[in-house]
């Protein structure tokens, strides 16, 4: 007999499903395949996905960028996603959201958020107040009444902390959740992150290339190194003048002497880090932003030779184009190292305790004669 957390007779008959998260893009880079997974395995139900804007702002000039925010435009190109609720990050949108939501009547209602888990709770009754709720539960200790109460919403929970094994690495994590709702499985390989990237993002891409001058010759094309500096947390983040050291620390090496760089930017901050990169007197460097399409970012990718990124979203990507990376970590969350072994090189910072900015270039040129450029 399963022990599921899902009843499979209400699977049998359900024809749809809402799934509360609070995703990055990095979460939906592996959680996709298990999205996926679960809707061939029920194509009888519809998958719904809830996005929890953790940057919920009052401020309308927050909200410029949220509203954009990438991994919207990935959501809405998987065929296996028929709905997804995007419109979160302000107050307002947040609760006409949830009113559009209950409108459905969700017979179930799963909560994947491990972040303050007793609110997701809360808000899964909220949207469904007669369905099969289920989510995820800290411990919430004696004193934490007002935990007690939302965790007694839910008809089934799951403790992530109790599930996560010592070395073991997301989407292992992410399979025991969906082994222990659903009764799923998925072997090693068919955890590895895809992209279908549309046709017109790669030939916007080259497009872009040859605009800025990277044109190489038709028996040797030139395939740029992308550099990702930053991370929603400033903990992440490389400082721009370890990118200098690093571009011309490579220059001085005959193998990367005439290589062009891309460095990735993020929309809010392209202004500053433009008037910055002016000043360093750099050739053959160009910034860059998908600031259109999320399509844009992964399309870039897959022109260039090497990805050399911070621990976010971009170096998962880099896996997902296939695509050898260079990825720049704490070990705090060792977990999140790309899964492509074979085509990554993880550095991360000698003390526990060591923001990424740590990491020195010296460090990354050490390691480039061990990576095979695409």
């Amino acid at each position: 007999m399963s022990n599921q957390l899902v009843p499979s007779d209400l699977l049998a008959k359900s024809k749809k499903i809402l799934f509360i998260t609070h995703l990055a893009l990095g979460d939906y880079t592996y959680l996709q395949n298990f999205f996926q997974a679960f809707a061939k395995h029920y194509p009888h139900i519809e998958v719904h996905i809830w996005v929890d804007e953790l940057r919920r702002s009052s401020k309308p000039a927050d909200w410029v960028h949220l509203k954009k925010y990438a991994l919207y435009d990935w959501l809405a190109a998987c065929p296996f996603v028929a709905k997804t609720y995007d419109k979160t990050y302000s107050p307002a949108l947040y609760q006409q959201s949830i009113q559009e939501a209950r409108q459905q009547q969700y017979p179930l209602v799963v909560s994947l958020a491990t972040l303050r888990p007793h609110l997701y709770a809360a808000l899964a009754r909220k949207i469904s107040p007669s369905g099969f709720v289920v989510g995820m539960k800290h411990e919430p200790g004696l004193l934490a009444l007002h935990r007690h109460w939302a965790y007694r919403k839910l008809d089934a929970a799951l403790n992530p902390d109790a599930r996560t094994q010592a070395g073991q690495h997301i989407t292992g994590i992410y399979n025991g959740w969906f082994n222990s709702f659903f009764g799923m499985d998925l072997a090693a390989e068919e955890r590895f992150p895809f992209l279908d990237v549309p046709p017109q993002w790669l030939i916007a891409s080259q497009q872009q290339l040859l605009q800025w001058g990277f044109t190489g010759t038709s028996d040797e094309p030139v395939r740029p190194v992308f550099i990702n500096p930053f991370a929603k947390n400033n903990k992440r983040c490389w400082p721009l003048n370890r990118v200098v050291e690093l571009i011309q620390a490579m220059r001085k090496l005959p193998a990367w002497a005439n290589t062009c760089f891309v460095v990735n930017v993020v929309p809010e901050q392209m202004t500053q880090v433009r008037a910055y990169f002016a000043t360093q007197g750099l050739q053959q460097v160009q910034l860059f932003s998908a600031e259109e399409n999320f399509f844009q970012l992964p399309a870039m990718l897959s022109q260039c030779s090497l990805i050399i990124s911070v621990e976010t979203a971009v170096m998962h990507l880099a896996n997902a184009v296939h695509i050898p990376v260079i990825a720049l970590m704490r070990q705090k969350n060792p977990e999140w190292a790309p899964i492509d072994e074979k085509n990554s090189t993880v550095i991360t910072t000698l003390s526990r305790s060591d923001w990424v900015k740590a990491i020195t270039a010296e460090q990354v040129t050490a390691v480039l004669d061990s990576v095979k450029p695409a």
